[in-house]
């Protein structure tokens, strides 16, 4: 599975996020990131995982969607 570790990351709209595991599609095998917002309601959701690691560029943004903040927050 991919080299993504469980803790806190930082979407690069700002708000802070906890990866929680990697876990795979149980039809197409896809990485999925289980995730929970750090913010609001708490909520949890998934994406893939290459969504996850992509740069993004966008509105004089150039960089990961989420970056590495601390596994302890």
């Amino acid at each position: 599975m991919s080299e993504l570790k469980p803790g806190v990351y930082r979407h690069f709209k700002g708000n802070l996020y906890r990866l929680i595991a990697v876990a795979r599609h149980s039809e197409t095998l896809e990485e999925m990131v289980v995730y929970q917002a750090l913010y609001g309601e708490g909520g949890w959701w998934v994406r893939p995982a290459a969504m996850w690691s992509e740069h993004v560029e966008k509105d004089g943004y150039s960089g990961p969607r989420f970056a590495w903040a601390d596994e302890n927050l």
